[in-house]
């Protein structure tokens, strides 16, 4: 490590989940899916403990079954970073990562690319990432979450719609020429007293309008520095995505890697 800074990643999972129920849980080629997010972050330079919190007793099982650690939440915990502070009320660490538990090909650099933001950062008070966005069907998509950076790369909003507006530009192809957009991934690594002072606050209007929790850290004034990455993420929302995960993985294994 270069930082004298502890960091300890957490991977929230919840059981329930609209779309794909039992998400975490999932075959991926013979691991659940929790298990190969675990073993990703596992690899990560950066972390000295990774805790899987979770509010559902086949979650844990499947946890102490790989020998990871695993801690109980409660089932009524309005987000992942609230799972994350629950269990960070009982931790001594200077750094607490909040890794999304649908990443089963996360890349661990971006664990330690999103830990040197905020280490490089003493100001700020959260580190995330963002990748340059090369296409218009993802800058369109308000499934791909975008984000401004001020000068000194700490984010000033994040949202669903394309930022910034390009009022000059008539034809949406030539935005992607003349400015950097960019995509939120969301990797979160908070200051512990950060963290809770987050989870202690109430839903903020932003968040409830567009449905994204960190801006609940910024109307907070919380300051977030956002580091640039090349990599990108394959969450896994449907069993569409859970088989696309399946065929990178056979062809990782086919390749030998």
């Amino acid at each position: 490590m270069v930082t004298t800074l502890t960091a300890i990643g957490v991977i929230p999972a919840r059981y329930a989940s609209q779309r794909l129920p039992a998400k975490p849980l999932v075959d991926l080629l013979g691991k659940p899916m929790i298990q190969r997010v675990y073993e990703q972050a596992g690899k990560a330079r950066t972390l000295g403990r990774i805790i899987v919190a979770t509010d559902d007793e086949r979650i844990a099982s499947v946890v102490r079954g790989f020998s990871g650690e695993v801690v109980m939440t409660p089932p009524e915990l309005r987000s992942g970073s609230d799972r994350v502070a629950a269990v960070a009320a009982d931790l001594h660490a200077d750094l607490v990562v909040n890794i999304q538990g649908d990443e089963p090909l996360l890349v661990p650099e971006m664990v330690d690319q999103a830990v040197h933001t905020l280490v490089n950062d003493p100001g700020a008070s959260v580190g995330t990432l963002g990748k340059t966005i090369a296409r218009l069907d993802e800058l369109q998509n308000p499934g791909v979450v975008k984000v401004v950076v001020d000068r000194r790369s700490r984010a000033l909003y994040f949202s669903r719609s394309v930022i910034p507006f390009v009022r000059d530009g008539a034809d949406p192809r030539s935005w992607l020429q003349r400015h950097r957009f960019l995509k939120h991934i969301g990797l979160y690594v908070f200051r512990r007293e950060a963290l809770l002072k987050y989870a202690q606050a109430e839903e903020s209007p932003l968040e409830r309008a567009e449905k994204l929790e960190q801006l609940r850290a910024l109307e907070q004034g919380l300051l977030i520095a956002v580091g640039l990455t090349e990599h990108d993420t394959v969450p896994v929302d449907t069993t569409e995505d859970a088989e696309r995960v399946r065929e990178i993985l056979r062809a990782s294994q086919e390749n030998g890697e």
